[in-house]
């Protein structure tokens, strides 16, 4: 007697009639059982099955954010974070998981008008969709501003050639609550030419070690470092020489009125930063402004090269991530 296999999966789409002799059944589970149905005009055509693995895209976000209420943008283990949040997003909406690679790191309370964030994902998905989706499941504090394909030479942090950022101090009496977690509350007397002529210093090529934190900003780690995990914890040297260099390609301060008050916003435009640089050139600036140092003094500080030399490091609040530019496009703007 011959006998025909038919193996029946809970995703197997059926149709039965009346059974026919020897006809045997074997279920997921490898139990045999006579059959009482038979498959009806199921075919399967093995190239159909042999369907290539879905191809990845490469996705570029542009995203702002408040950074107050969270632990910067770096994905950390029982933590709040920019980067963590949106991981979550996508795994939501797509079923994929993939860690967003940001153009530089922003620490805890710093935030963003224009950040730039690149992954890649498997699903077809439409870039208006994906945006909308992204802003209906992200926190208020996270607003996607434009997603979109790119080639898959693009990254976000590898790929930038020059970013810019502000740091604000609030010159009044009395900081508004509503704006204090965007600004340094700094009410001393200070000298805003002194400032301009200490910001002018730090234009060029300079070695800015002595504005660094100890732990360099991800644009200076090493591949094998940015290869291992995002959730290790490592302890990392000071920047080498190389790695301490910058091109800063315009840095001022300039007065702005605003119905809240008084504001000194320094302004500076550069082909990368070092982690804590643009505080500590606040920090360091505002002594100068404040009479403690002179500004030809910050030449000095430069060529020290020691963390020690410069001044205190500037709060997180004050400092916005303004824009962040690619090759060939325009500078990625900010939110007016």
């Amino acid at each position: 007697m011959a006998f025909r296999l038919i193996v029946l999966t809970r995703a197997t789409p059926v149709w039965f009639q009346p059974p026919a002799v020897g006809e045997l059944a074997v279920q997921a589970d490898g139990a045999y059982a006579p059959l009482s149905f038979r498959l009806l005009s199921v075919r399967c055509d093995m190239s159909d099955a042999l369907q290539p693995a879905p191809v990845l895209q490469t996705w570029k976000l542009t995203l702002a954010y408040d950074g107050t209420d969270f632990r910067g943008w770096q994905v950390q283990p029982g933590e709040r974070t920019i980067q963590g949040e949106l991981q979550a997003a996508l795994g939501r909406i797509c079923g994929e998981s993939p860690l967003p690679q940001g153009s530089g790191r922003t620490d805890a309370g710093v935030h963003a008008l224009s950040q730039v964030a690149s992954f890649a994902l498997a699903a077809p998905i439409p870039a208006d969709n994906l945006q909308r989706a992204l802003n209906r499941t992200l926190p208020v504090a996270i607003r996607i501003l434009e997603a979109r394909t790119v080639p898959d030479t693009f990254h976000a942090r590898h790929s930038a050639v020059a970013k810019t950022y502000e740091y604000r101090v609030f010159r009044g009496a009395i900081c508004p609550p509503f704006l204090a977690p965007y600004v340094y509350a700094c009410s001393w007397p200070m000298d805003v030419e002194a400032l301009q002529r200490a910001a002018r210093i730090f234009e060029g090529r300079h070695d800015f070690l002595s504005f660094a934190a100890t732990d360099p900003d991800l644009t200076t780690r090493n591949l094998e470092l940015e290869e291992k995990s995002e959730l290790e914890k490592t302890t990392l040297p000071p920047p080498t020489v190389a790695g301490a260099i910058r091109t800063i390609y315009t840095s001022a301060w300039e007065e702005r009125h605003t119905e809240a008050g008084e504001l000194l916003v320094y302004c500076v435009r550069g082909s990368g930063f070092l982690h804590h640089m643009v505080r500590n050139l606040v920090g360091t600036m505002i002594e100068a402004g404040r009479g403690r140092l002179r500004p030809e003094d910050l030449a000095q500080i430069l060529a020290a090269r020691s963390r020690t030399a410069a001044g205190a490091t500037a709060p997180a609040q004050g400092l916005i991530l303004h824009s962040v530019e690619y090759p060939n496009q325009d500078p990625v703007r900010k939110v007016e």
